[in-house]
């Protein structure tokens, strides 16, 4: 079922509905497509980014590394490694594969007791005795007890029976040391440690505690480091790319020297550690990445847990959002990002998009750099925000794609292809508003309509109507024409606008040549009931343009012109013509036209006499005319001079030259009216006319 409303003027369509619940329901189904489905699609890739293990190291951990970048961050000075590298393995002779000689590290220990260090941190492992150098072991336990502070390593493990257990050192080491700790990293599928580790991930091992943490138990205040705050999730806050944090070979450590100064290790803790590249598969790995690294580069686990211990020293490790927090913000971001940009035009929209990655970025960034809280910004930046812009994008060009179609089906109805391709490539010709601009001027409509109707039922009617109008519509497209209106069986149309012809009464009178053939063509296959056009054709300066409101407006032409063209397709009744118009309508380029003069006539609401000429449309030759043309011509000369006897006569003749003829039936049933009424001196011929 369909609703067709009154047709005034071409109009630019927007969503209608005949039926108010029906138009609630499809605007209801539009808002849930354009704005549900962004929404949903950012939201839900959201989540999954969030919560997919092997989606993370696509946006999540990269949240975490890149503002590290740039960020100005000081130094810090209460740490210093002395690492065994490879160089120390060859100044100092020892081998690669098996233990050092550990009085190597008692007379390290001696020299940073003498130099008062703070505390010394070794991350190694001292499991079992040195197989051929006991006394080594023996020094290194007096070092370790004359220092104080000395925080060895441990590892903690799984028995093949699933308990936790720590491999620590032997007993002549521990015992003098200070603390001990588990120094395992949690590190991800791309080798960076992110988090802290302080207590092993398994429900018995909450005795154990990291060999960082025991470090700075040891040297904070007094009830600064509880106990139960190692559970709390803390993320590495790294100061700076490899070697931010100072350090010395071992063998230039072991004594006094221009790279290593008696002061360097003054009040600073020392960590103590490998340095060695991993070469082999089987190796241990001792090495990760940390958010400065290049690909393929590594630094140290020594560093990475001296940068742990520091974090806690310096209570400046990262925070994250707590995961119902997170799923709040991604959940808020996408309905924000998934409804708000399908608002927008693809261009308005990137726009916008563009202004939310760079605050969501500057947030993180802030966040990040002066709270020390990190959260999986790029989620938001590099999935939600761009899968939303592309639903928008998708849905507009999508919609104003078939707003176009429906528009140039629209537009066909009352304009030429070449017109309609020219409106929509130039929306400013759609713009609400209208000018002054001469145009010519077409009303039609088909004699005894009324009656036409009456005697069809309205299926048959609605039928005869298509048909008819497939042959005069076309008429006015094949001219470039525009159609302003079709009410019923009357067609009103112009020329020279929206677009400029310089030939647009040429035109103009090429299609109502064309309308009275097409008609005639009609009316020998309908074989029913003849419809007989009326057309009225004029041309003069009108108000022309969009008229109506923001919900609806028509392209219309208004104007004292419009209604004088109508008022001549009237005047074909009592003429008994098809075809009048003024001389203003004619053709400057001139054309093969067979115009007729038929006299001036004063129309009711008008004040002036307006000369009205018939378009003679005949079969045969104009020459075949040629007889009747003259003899009304020179009746219509002796009426205006008032010789009544001789207009008659001049008259009756052309009626036999011409049965048909109109306007000589129409002119003998005014004489016999002026013959009564008393004329002005200057009365030359005019008629008034008392009806519409």
């Amino acid at each position: 079922m369909s609703c067709q409303p009154r047709r005034n003027g071409f109009t630019f369509p927007r969503p209608a509905a005949c039926d108010q619940n029906v138009n609630f329901t499809r605007q209801l189904e539009t808002l849930l497509v354009r704005y549900g489905i962004g929404a949903a699609l950012a939201v839900a890739l959201g989540v999954v980014m969030l919560e997919l293990d092997n989606l993370k190291p696509k946006l999540v951990e990269p949240s975490y590394d890149l503002p590290f970048l740039g960020r100005p961050v000081p130094p810090p000075t209460e740490v210093v490694m002395v690492l065994m590298d490879e160089i120390s393995h060859r100044e100092l002779k020892q081998p690669f594969n098996t233990s050092w000689d550990r009085a190597i590290f008692g007379q390290l220990v001696e020299r940073l007791t003498a130099e008062r260090a703070r505390a010394v941190v070794f991350d190694m492992d001292f499991t079992d005795p040195h197989p051929t150098k006991p006394e080594g072991d023996a020094r290194f336990a007096q070092a370790i007890k004359a220092n104080g502070k000395v925080i060895l390593s441990a590892d903690y493990i799984l028995t093949p029976e699933g308990s936790p257990s720590v491999s620590r050192a032997i007993d002549i080491l521990i015992d003098p040391a200070a603390a001990w700790g588990f120094d395992q990293f949690v590190a991800d599928q791309d080798f960076m440690a992110r988090r802290h580790l302080h207590v092993p991930p398994h429900p018995d091992a909450d005795d154990f505690s990291s060999m960082t943490w025991q470090t700075a138990n040891l040297l904070a205040p007094p009830g600064t480091m509880k106990r139960e705050d190692r559970l709390t999730e803390r993320w590495f806050n790294y100061y700076g790319p490899p070697g931010t944090i100072p350090g010395v070979s071992i063998y230039l450590a072991l004594e006094t020297n221009n790279f290593c100064p008696s002061d360097f290790f003054s009040n600073k803790v020392v960590f103590i550690g490998g340095s060695v590249k991993t070469h082999f598969s089987g190796e241990r790995k001792d090495e990760y990445r940390t958010p400065f690294t290049k690909k393929g580069q590594f630094i140290a686990g020594i560093e990475v847990q001296a940068t742990e211990f520091l974090n806690l020293l310096h209570h400046d490790w990262l925070t994250r959002f707590s995961p119902r927090t997170e799923f709040l913000f991604i959940l808020f971001a996408g309905l924000l990002f998934g409804v708000g940009l399908a608002w927008f035009r693809p261009l308005a929209a990137t726009g916008i998009a563009l202004l939310g990655m760079t605050f969501i970025t500057a947030l993180a960034y802030y966040l990040f750099w002066r709270q020390r809280i990190w959260f999986p910004w790029l989620v938001i930046v590099a999935a939600q925000i761009p899968i939303a812009l592309l639903w928008s994008i998708l849905y507009n060009s999508l919609s104003a794609y078939i707003q176009n179609k429906l528009l140039e089906q629209s537009l066909g109805l009352y304009l030429s292809p070449k017109q309609v391709q020219r409106i929509l490539k130039e929306p400013g010709l759609r713009q609400p508003g209208g000018s002054k601009q001469v145009v010519s001027i077409l009303f039609s409509d088909i004699a005894g309509f009324s009656r036409i109707s009456e005697q069809l039922d309205p299926q048959e009617l609605v039928q005869l109507l298509n048909a008819y109008y497939e042959k005069t519509i076309r008429c006015i497209h094949q001219t470039d024409g525009t159609i302003v209106d079709i009410i019923g069986d009357a067609i009103f149309a112009i020329w020279n606008a929206p677009e400029l012809q310089p030939d647009h009464q040429k035109k103009m009178l090429e299609a109502a040549l064309a309308f009275q053939q097409n008609v005639t063509q009609f009316n020998g296959k309908q074989g029913g009931l003849a419809l007989r056009t009326r057309v009225g054709l004029h041309t003069g300066e009108v108000v022309v343009g969009n008229v109506g409101s923001t919900e609806h407006f028509d392209y219309t032409a208004i104007g004292e012109n419009v209604n004088l063209a109508s008022r001549l397709e009237g005047l074909n009744k009592q003429l008994g013509t098809d075809v009048l118009m003024t001389r203003a309508a004619i053709s400057p380029a001139g054309g093969d036209w067979l115009l007729r003069p038929v006299g001036k006539f004063q129309f009711k609401g008008f004040e002036n006499y307006v000369e009205v000429i018939e378009f003679v449309v005949i079969a045969g030759t104009p020459e075949s005319a040629r007889p009747w043309l003259e003899s009304f011509a020179v009746a219509l000369a002796e009426l205006g001079n008032k010789n009544f006897d001789a207009a008659e006569t001049g008259f009756k003749r052309t009626l036999e030259l011409r049965a048909d003829d109109g306007p000589s039936n129409f002119y003998l049933k005014q004489i016999a009216d002026l013959r009564t009424h008393t004329l002005t001196e200057n009365w030359a011929g005019e008629i008034s006319l008392k009806e519409k």
